[in-house]
């Protein structure tokens, strides 16, 4: 898209037939993850100040959808699935056969330039420690973390997700 020179970078901070010729004009991929893997690895970041699991959910649901951060703010608000047709929606934990099928169909060398992931390691990992940080959560928390994430589970089917229940 030959957009004009500037160093807007936000799809809203240009107007609708702007908006409209570049995501015709460009491969829109998708990448999502489930919205409580997302939780314990911003809380594991430390991109909380709380000291616990808990207490950072719990700062998470006070905060509300409208003024919670980017690392935990529900995907439908931040990516507009609804609005924007993805040409592609890429799952966290299947990155290798996702990101190979991608090379492939834009025309470039898969095995040069995929780097090594361990997708069935990293699944393992995120499906006990999620486990582990759901347990210590109490069951208004659950329901309330479920009601917060309900659009993202309801648009992307995260098979495995605690959330979902």
């Amino acid at each position: 898209y030959p957009r004009r020179h500037t160093l807007e970078t936000q799809l809203s901070k240009f107007n609708l037939t702007e908006i409209e010729a570049m995501l015709r004009s460009y491969t829109k991929v998708l990448f999502v993850r489930d919205p409580f893997q997302r939780l314990i690895s911003t809380f594991m970041q430390g991109m909380g100040s709380s000291p616990s699991f808990s207490s950072f959910v719990q700062d998470v649901l006070d905060s509300g959808q409208h003024n919670a951060k980017v690392a935990w703010k529900p995907l439908i608000s931040l990516c507009q699935p609804c609005f924007v047709q993805y040409d592609y929606v890429v799952m966290f934990g299947s990155l290798r056969q996702e990101l190979g099928h991608l090379l492939q169909r834009a025309g470039l060398p898969v095995d040069s330039l995929l780097p090594k992931f361990t997708d069935t390691q990293v699944q393992w990992t995120y499906s006990w420690l999620s486990e582990q940080m759901f347990r210590e959560l109490s069951l208004q928390q659950k329901k309330q973390l479920s009601h917060f994430y309900r659009w993202d589970l309801a648009a992307f089917q995260f098979a495995s997700s605690f959330l979902s229940d």
